[in-house]
Parts: C-alpha cells; sequence; structure tokens
C-alpha cells in the first residue's frame, strides 16, 4: 500500500502549458526549451485523449467500477458548486486514460547542508520549488544533472494537476479509483487553486488548497452520511498531521545545525558562512536527526491502532529535498485553519480573507499567517 503522504503528494502539481509556454520558450535556454516541449506534449496527449464523461457512463460496455467512480465525480462536482462555492465551471468533465500511475514527475532539490529548495521560475506563476516531466525517465535524467551539480534530490510522483483555469481540468486514470474521501479531498484541492493563487508563493497556494481539500472532503462525508468512512478518513488526516509536524520538527532542527537564515518572506536561505562545522562532523549529526526521526515515527505508530501510512515513506531514503516536499503542502495548514474557525467555518467569508491575503506583498502575507498559528 502506497503510504498516505506518498499519495496526497501526488495530488498536487500546477502545470501551465500553451500559449504561455510558447512564450516562455522564446525567452529561455536550451534546457528550458526542452522542458517546455515535453510539457506541452504531455498537456496535448490530455487534451487529445479526452473523452465525455457523459458518454462514458452511458455506454454498456463501461467497466462497472469506472462508472461508479465517474458517476461520483459528478455528484462531487455539483457539492463543490453549491456547498463549498468552488469555480467548477467546465472542470472534471472529461475523463483520459494515461495508461501510467502518474501525470507527471516532480523533481525537488536541496544541497547537502542546507535547508533551502531549489527554485523555478515560471512564466505568471512566478518561482516554484518543483520542475514537473511527463516522463518518469526525463524526470530521473534531470534529477542526475542536479545530483552531479551536488543537489539532493527526491522525485515523487503526482497523480492530478491544475492547469490554473488555462485548460478544463480532466479526471484522470491516476486518482479515479482512490477511497470516497480521498477523490473528494483531490477534486477540492484542485479546485481551490482556481479560486485563489498567489504568484510565485507555493507554501500559501498548497497549504489554501489543502485546508480547502480536506475541509471539504470531511463536509462531503457528513452530507452522505456515512459514518465509517467519515471517521476513518479524519483518522487519516490526523494521522498526516501528526507525520507532518513529526517532519517540521526535524526539518526546524536541520535549519539551525546547518546555520540557514530564514528572510523577511519566512524562507529558508542558506548562510554565506554555514555553521561552521566541518562537512564529516555535519553529516554524521545529519544522519543522528534521521535516525532520531525514524524512532520518533515508530513511537508515534504505535498509538495508530495497527495503522501504518508512512512505512512507505521511510523504507526510502530520506534527505533534505524529501523534507521540504512534505513541509511545502503543511507548514501553513494550521493558520489556514484558525483562519477558517475565526470565520465561524463560513468558507466564502474565509474565501474573502484569503484573497485579500494573497494581494498582500508576500512579507506582510506570511507574518499575518504566521500571527495565526
Amino acid at each position: 500500500m502506497i503510504g498516505r503522504w506518498a499519495k496526497k503528494k501526488a495530488l498536487r502539481v500546477l502545470v501551465v502549458t500553451g500559449a504561455l509556454l510558447l512564450v516562455a520558450v522564446a525567452l529561455c535556454g536550451c534546457e528550458t526549451i526542452s522542458f517546455y516541449r515535453q510539457a506541452m506534449m504531455g498537456e496535448y496527449q490530455l487534451l487529445a485523449d479526452q473523452r465525455s464523461i457523459e458518454k462514458i457512463t452511458a455506454a454498456p460496455r463501461t467497466n462497472a467500477r469506472l462508472k461508479q467512480q465517474l458517476l461520483l465525480v459528478e455528484q462531487l462536482r455539483k457539492f463543490a458548486d453549491a456547498e463549498l462555492k468552488l469555480p467548477v465551471d467546465g472542470h472534471y468533465r472529461k475523463y483520459v486514460d494515461l495508461h501510467r500511475p502518474y501525470v507527471v514527475w516532480n523533481v525537488e532539490a536541496a544541497r547537502e547542508f542546507s535547508m533551502e529548495s531549489k527554485s523555478w521560475w515560471y512564466p505568471l506563476v512566478g518561482r516554484l520549488e518543483y520542475r514537473g516531466y511527463f516522463s518518469e525517465a526525463t524526470a530521473m535524467r534531470y534529477a542526475a544533472q542536479l545530483k552531479k551539480k551536488g543537489y539532493e534530490v527526491y522525485v515523487g510522483g503526482a497523480t492530478a494537476y491544475s492547469t490554473l483555469g488555462w485548460f478544463k481540468d480532466p479526471v484522470i486514470n491516476t486518482f479515479i479509483f482512490q477511497g470516497t474521501g480521498g477523490l473528494a479531498e483531490t477534486l477540492f484541492h484542485e479546485l481551490a487553486h482556481q479560486r485563489v493563487f498567489a504568484r510565485g508563493d507555493e507554501d500559501f497556494n498548497e497549504a489554501f488548497a489543502t485546508t480547502v481539500g480536506q475541509e471539504g472532503a470531511r463536509r462531503w462525508l457528513q452530507a452522505r452520511g456515512t459514518t465509517g468512512a467519515y471517521t476513518n478518513y479524519v483518522k487519516e488526516i490526523e494521522h498526516t498531521a501528526q507525520f507532518a509536524l513529526l517532519v517540521m520538527s526535524t526539518r526546524r532542527k536541520l535549519e539551525t545545525l546547518y546555520g540557514d537564515v530564514r528572510t523577511e518572506e519566512g524562507k529558508i536561505k542558506a548562510s554565506p558562512g554555514g555553521s561552521g562545522l566541518a562537512p564529516g562532523e555535519l553529516r554524521m549529526r545529519k544522519q543522528k536527526l534521521f535516525e532520531e526521526l525514524r524512532a520518533e515515527y515508530q513511537q508515534l505508530k504505535a498509538t495508530w491502532g495497527g495503522a501504518n501510512e508512512y512505512d512507505d515513506w521511510f523504507a526510502e531514503e530520506i534527505n533534505n529535498a524529501r523534507l521540504n516536499s512534505v513541509a511545502a503542502y503543511y507548514d501553513l495548514v494550521p493558520a489556514f485553519q484558525r483562519l477558517l474557525a475565526r470565520n465561524g467555518g463560513d468558507l466564502v467569508r474565509f474565501y474573502v480573507e484569503v484573497e485579500r491575503l494573497s494581494k498582500l506583498p508576500k512579507k506582510r502575507r506570511h507574518e499575518q499567517l504566521q500571527s495565526l498559528r
């Protein structure tokens, strides 16, 4: 079973395509041209292979499970529109089977002795801390290039994505067969990106969408009266929050070990002077912190009554980039949850507040969010 974080991380990636990419190609170098070319080809496949969900569900030969899930998507769309006030528009009216487990593979990177994430600039959306590829092999080749330059890397598959309204996003085979709560969270999360988006602020955007996705899924399961499914889903997101806290704590310890500094916007930056420790000493202390993280997870898991959602995550190599991949989605979630509670759970009022924050300078935006934590 894939751990819940592996699933959740795979849910979120923003893909910018079409004419926007053509502009970028005109402005950038050869490596960037290659990146945008594969992005355009990947998006073209999504557009060319889509089929109407209405026609698929009406066809007598459609697989029964697929038909059930696609009918569920239509119910979720109506709920998102009526109850969550999300801009459903024409999204998720078509289906595409890519015949692969992920729609894209994200490459993330950080230096060996800093928690500062490498970032890339994209047209309109600004700087993001990942590079998405529609081919796993291409993603792995790029990751290998970064390793040769001294970076630690993490490559993770993404099952869903948002084009931020440039195209009508389809339902994809990579996420359609999730459980009810997971599927609801995925769709609501991606639609939340359409509601509010702050250019060049990945942490803000993903934490907001995560909050909306989780809150929307809880409300959906409650509305359906599925007590067992609701209870299981709530336990899963509680486990996710606890796992994220362990990761955040380790990141803070590593940040101190490396001598990193914080910018006015709260972002981690490598200190010019470093920590003052020899590389060998840094590696030893770093590995000790990773061992402590694994031990803390075992202690936490013992309280979960047999649940083991993150065993797969801990079975793989832990490095700075991998820790950062968790932080982007959960570091600011508590602040957004408190903002929603401060608005009495009223999503429209909450969206208005979040929209106001998105228009502030990044420094002030993060200051106000930090004051809510």
